[in-house]
């Protein structure tokens, strides 16, 4: 359960964002990994580090509001900094020490959703046109599918 669970975790993450309709869940995702780039500020154990590491991650959050790739990668550096903390011995909950080591293994299954364009599962499973307030009609021919 140490390693399943914090996967599960990071596959409910993907789930319950994209519930949120675009472009509001690009924004909302970049606010996310700002604030998990600040997750050690307050306790972190790593001195002036932390606020160099919560410089770069709030860079890389203002570069994910347009941009899906660069939240990918500001979770990716959350989980180098998750590693370097669970080796350190300086856990993000102090009472839980596999805590940063749990949160390595969480961030990379939702570095990948974003790095893959944060795409709603949803809307494969529902068959539906993620756009639907648009005002468009799907026009269907025998080959493909055409957005008016």
């Amino acid at each position: 359960m140490r390693y399943l669970a914090p996967i599960l975790i990071g596959l409910l993450y993907v789930l319950l964002m994209s519930l949120i309709p675009e472009p509001h869940r690009r924004r909302f995702n970049a606010v996310m990994v700002a604030g998990a780039g600040a997750a050690y500020l307050s306790g972190g154990g790593l001195g002036g580090w932390e606020f160099a590491f919560t410089a770069v991650a709030t860079f890389v959050a203002y570069k994910g509001l347009d941009s899906w790739a660069w939240i990918g990668v500001g979770w990716l550096l959350h989980t180098a900094w998750d590693v370097v903390h669970h080796l350190k011995g300086h856990p993000i909950i102090p009472f839980a020490h596999d805590s940063s080591f749990g949160c390595a293994l969480c961030d990379p299954v939702i570095a990948v959703w974003c790095l893959g364009g944060g795409r709603s599962p949803w809307r494969r499973l529902r068959a539906t046109d993620e756009f639907r307030r648009a005002g468009r009609s799907t026009l269907r021919t025998r080959t493909a599918t055409v957005k008016e």
